[in-house]
C-alpha cells in the first residue's frame, strides 16, 4: 500500500488512516492505496484519449458524471454553464462552503506524443493538463466518500471553457449555480520548468489579465499596376504592428507590467494583380491588473482610430477570449500555505504573477480564492506543446493538498 507519515503511537493508522482516533495537523491524513490510484490513473488516462474543445465537453463531463457516481455526493449538479458538473458533499453540521475547481477542456492541437494513451481525436489533445487536473479531483471525491467533512458543505466542480475565458463566468451566471455559491474556492495548475511535486504560491496578483483584439482595415482594391487608384492597408498595418510593439513602454504605463503580443496579420488576397484594400490584425494584450488592462484597450483602440484616419481607411475593432486577472486573496492564501507545511510540500514564492491567463479569477469576485501551481518537471515540455502529457505521479500531490485543505477549514468528520 501507498503510504505518508502516520503518528506512531497510532497502528491503526497503518490500515486504516482515514479513521484514526488521534488525528495530527501535522500528519498526512490522505492515503490511496494502489488498486484506488490504478483507478485514477486509468480515469486519466481514458480522459486524454478523448479530448473535448472549449464548449462541447459533453462526453468528459458523462465520464466524469459516471465516475462520481460510484462515490456517493450528495448532490451532483449536471450543465452548469454549459457542460459544468458539480458533486457535493456535506459535513454534518453547517460551515463554511469549500469549493475545489478543475476544467473539462482540451486544445485544438495535434498530439505528437507516443503514449498508448495518446489522442484518438485528430486535431486535439489534453496538452495542458486539465485531463490531470480532473483527476486530481475526481479523488478528493474517493476521500470524501469515505469521510465526509464535520461540517459545511464541499463542492467539486469540473468546469467548461477555460481554455477561451468563458466558462467561470457561465457557471457562476447559471441560476443553478446560485445555491452553490462557495465561501472559498481552490484551484491548481501543473507547470513544467518546476520540480515534479514542488509548489508555487503568490499572494495578490497571480495570473495575468488578457484579451484578444481583432481589428480590420478597409479601404480600396485596385490593380497592382495602378496601386494609386485604390486605398491600401498595407502601410497603416504596417504602423500599427510597430505601434503595437511599442506599446507598453508608455510612460503612462510607468512600471506595471503590459504586454502586446502580434498573433496573426492577413493583408488582402493571394494574387500578384491585386493591391489590397483589406487587412486584419490580431493582438494579444496582456496586463497583471484589470486596471492596466483597461489603459491598454483605451491605448490601443486610439491607435487604430489615429492611423486608420490617416490612411483613410474604414476601421472596425473587438475583442475575444477575455480573461480577468486572477488574484489570491489573504486568507485562502494563507489555508494553502498550512496545507504545503503539514504535508511537507516544498514552496517555491513567486515574485511575480504567472503571464498566462486563468479564468479561475472569476470565483474571486465570488469568494476567498487562491490558485496555486504544481510542478510537472524541470524537463517537461511546456503548456500546449503537442509532446506534453501531464504526469500521472502527480495525481497524489494535487488530491493530497486539496484534502488537507479541506480538512483544515471544514475539518474531520468523527
Amino acid at each position: 500500500m501507498k503510504r505518508w507519515l502516520v503518528p506512531e503511537f497510532c497502528q491503526a493508522c497503518v490500515l486504516f488512516p482515514l479513521s484514526c482516533p488521534f488525528p495530527s495537523k501535522e500528519t498526512s491524513i490522505m492515503l490511496l492505496d494502489n488498486d484506488t490510484h490504478a483507478k485514477l490513473v486509468s480515469l486519466r488516462q481514458e480522459l486524454h484519449r478523448h479530448p473535448e474543445l472549449s464548449g462541447c465537453e459533453q462526453k468528459t463531463s458523462d465520464r466524469i458524471a459516471a465516475f462520481l457516481e460510484d462515490y456517493t455526493p450528495d448532490e451532483l449538479h449536471r450543465n452548469l454553464g454549459g457542460y459544468g458538473l458539480a458533486a457535493v458533499y456535506k459535513g454534518k453540521s453547517p460551515g463554511p462552503c469549500v469549493l475545489i475547481r478543475c476544467e473539462l477542456d482540451a486544445l485544438p492541437i495535434e498530439e505528437l506524443g507516443t503514449a498508448p494513451y495518446r489522442s484518438e481525436i485528430p486535431g486535439k489533445g489534453h496538452l495542458c493538463g486539465h485531463d490531470g487536473h480532473m483527476t486530481i479531483v475526481a479523488g478528493l471525491a474517493m476521500l470524501l466518500q469515505r469521510t465526509r467533512p464535520a461540517r459545511g458543505r464541499v463542492i467539486l466542480l469540473f468546469q467548461p471553457a477555460e481554455e477561451t475565458g468563458a466558462g467561470a463566468k457561465a457557471v457562476i451566471e447559471d441560476p443553478a449555480f446560485a445555491i452553490l455559491k462557495p465561501d472559498y474556492a481552490f484551484a491548481l495548475h501543473n507547470l513544467p520548468g518546476m520540480a515534479l511535486h514542488h509548489v508555487g504560491l503568490k499572494p495578490g496578483a497571480f495570473n495575468c489579465a488578457s484579451q484578444g483584439l481583432w481589428i480590420t482595415l478597409n479601404g480600396k482594391t485596385s490593380h497592382a499596376s495602378n496601386p494609386e487608384d485604390g486605398r491600401s492597408p498595407a502601410l497603416a498595418m504596417c504602423e500599427l504592428i510597430t505601434a503595437f510593439a511599442q506599446l507598453p513602454q508608455d510612460r503612462d504605463f510607468d512600471r506595471e507590467f503590459a504586454l502586446v503580443t502580434v498573433v496573426h496579420a492577413r493583408l488582402g488576397e493571394e494574387a500578384f494583380g491585386i493591391a489590397p484594400g483589406f487587412a486584419k490584425l490580431m493582438v494579444t494584450l496582456r496586463s497583471e491588473n484589470d486596471q492596466v488592462m483597461g489603459l491598454l484597450q483605451e491605448k490601443s483602440e486610439e491607435l487604430v482610430k489615429q492611423i486608420g484616419q490617416r490612411h483613410n481607411l474604414e476601421t472596425a475593432l473587438g475583442y475575444e477570449d477575455i480573461f480577468t486577472a486572477s488574484t489570491n486573496n489573504p486568507d485562502a492564501s494563507e489555508q494553502l500555505l498550512k496545507a504545503f507545511k503539514a504535508e511537507e510540500i516544498t514552496l517555491h514564492t513567486m515574485t511575480a504573477p504567472m503571464r498566462w491567463s486563468e479564468d479561475f479569477g472569476q470565483f474571486g469576485h465570488i469568494s476567498k480564492s487562491a490558485m496555486f501551481t504544481l510542478g510537472s518537471g524541470l524537463s517537461q515540455p511546456q503548456l500546449h506543446n503537442p509532446d506534453f502529457d501531464f504526469p500521472d505521479d502527480l495525481i497524489e500531490t494535487g488530491t493530497r493538498i486539496f484534502h488537507r485543505v479541506i480538512r483544515n477549514i471544514l475539518g474531520p468528520s468523527n
